[in-house]
């Protein structure tokens, strides 16, 4: 058995180390390369090599023929709860939300993580590699934590591969709410969870500054727990973003004024309104994270949403960033841009909304999310343009290493593919 181990892991590490060629493509840098058009990518032990126009095979290498095909970067879903949600109806199953009043801003949800989730490999196989894994906001009858849930937690980032390396990066974001939803957890009122919120920034900077005579117990009763004033204490340094849930654009204006006095790395992810405060979110380099879909006023805090959220955000400069907050539709990302693209956002914008930005906004830019020499090798061949609704992943590499694009459904759909088969559907497959 040990020996079988040994075996396993030694096969790993090969295909990792494997040599790649993917040759013949259009190749989709999303760098300053721009877009090369008959090119090869090399890829050596997981990173990409080079890129070059022309086919360039080493005699070692496996090769990908991508001829008339499209290669772009793995894609980067930026707010979802894949691993962490499996039936949303069944409370087992369920790792996005606690209840405790004691822990906020510290609850890690990398910590509930599954790997094996029969949600990962849909997505995969839509061409998404990397992930953010992201806490939602819970409320309930306690009224001991009515407005300590204004902040849900800690977003972590995971890759869709296999092995047991898949967590990337811990603590991510710290995720908190204002607008209706911060209103929802905070006491019924907007203000309340504006309050909150900046009660507790200030109590992270208080307690950075006299964190000896907290220890002493010489200080005075702080709003959030220890763990969560630690867990702040990288926000107030502007180290780890902050998404930030808002839509209506006064609290978009609240968010940004807040993110000014603290020096808060700010990403508002909603932003239904955000094409009407477009200039000021540019002027403080805030990035938007949106649904291009969101188009009719579903509630008051979305009476001005539209189509067109994307396209104005970034013709004002702004940084967008495209996902799907439902666990079950994270694999529509490119269906997503697609809209975006169909009403008015420039094609290599929709692309760029779902892999650099994301990776970018995170601080992950130099590792993730475009094609060149250095960066990890997450790659996808496209079997036409990856916006359109008719166009599939034929290979998905992450790390390196090509993934199987067997699922579920794949599976289901070749067990009873054939209705004449005598055996029990049990022994189809």
């Amino acid at each position: 058995m040990r020996c079988f181990c040994v075996f396993l892991l030694l096969a790993a590490v090969a295909v990792k180390a494997e040599t790649i060629a993917i040759v013949g493509g259009t190749i989709h840098t999303m760098t300053g390369q721009g877009t090369v058009q008959n090119g090869s990518v090399l890829i050596e032990e997981g990173e990409i090599v080079s890129i070059k126009q022309g086919r360039h095979v080493p005699s070692d290498a496996r090769v990908i023929e991508a001829d008339g095909r499209v290669i772009t970067p793995g894609l980067f879903a930026a707010h979802t709860a894949l691993g962490i949600v499996e039936v949303s109806a069944e409370r087992s199953t369920v790792d996005a939300a606690q209840c405790s009043p004691r822990f906020t801003a510290a609850f890690d949800i990398s910590d509930a993580y599954n790997p094996g989730s029969s949600l990962i490999p849909i997505s995969r196989v839509e061409g998404i590699t990397r992930a953010v894994i992201v806490p939602y906001s819970s409320d309930d009858e306690d009224g001991a934590a009515q407005g300590r849930r204004v902040f849900s937690g800690a977003a972590a980032v995971v890759h869709l591969g296999d092995g047991d390396d898949y967590l990337v990066m811990r603590k991510s974001a710290i995720v908190a709410h204002l607008g209706e939803t911060g209103a929802d957890v905070a006491g019924d009122s907007r203000a309340a969870a504006q309050l909150y919120f900046q009660t507790a920034l200030d109590d992270a900077i208080e307690y950075q500054q006299f964190k000896d005579a907290y220890d002493a117990g010489a200080r005075r009763e702080y709003s959030l727990s220890r763990s969560d004033l630690d867990a702040l204490q990288s926000v107030i340094r502007g180290e780890t973003p902050v998404y930030l849930t808002a839509n209506r654009a006064s609290d978009i204006r609240v968010a940004i004024d807040l993110a000014d006095r603290y020096g808060l790395r700010l990403v508002i992810v909603g932003g239904a309104e955000a094409w009407q405060v477009a200039d000021r979110l540019a002027a403080d380099n805030v990035s938007v994270l949106l649904s291009p879909l969101d188009n009719l006023p579903a509630s008051f805090d979305r009476l001005g949403s539209t189509l067109q959220n994307a396209q104005r955000l970034h013709e004002a400069g702004v940084r967008i960033i495209i996902s799907d907050t439902s666990t079950h539709n994270a694999r529509n990302l490119t269906q997503l841009a697609g809209n975006a693209v169909a009403n008015g956002l420039p094609w290599i914008e929709g692309l760029r909304a779902i892999t650099t930005t994301p990776a970018s906004v995170l601080g992950l830019g130099d590792r993730f999310g475009s094609l060149a020499p250095g960066m990890v090798a997450d790659v996808v061949v496209w079997d036409g343009y990856p916006l359109e609704l008719s166009s599939y992943p034929t290979n998905v590499l992450i790390d390196g290493a090509e993934v199987s694009l067997e699922t579920r459904q794949t599976l289901l759909r070749d067990r009873y593919r054939d209705l004449q088969d005598s055996r029990v559907p049990a022994y189809r497959h």
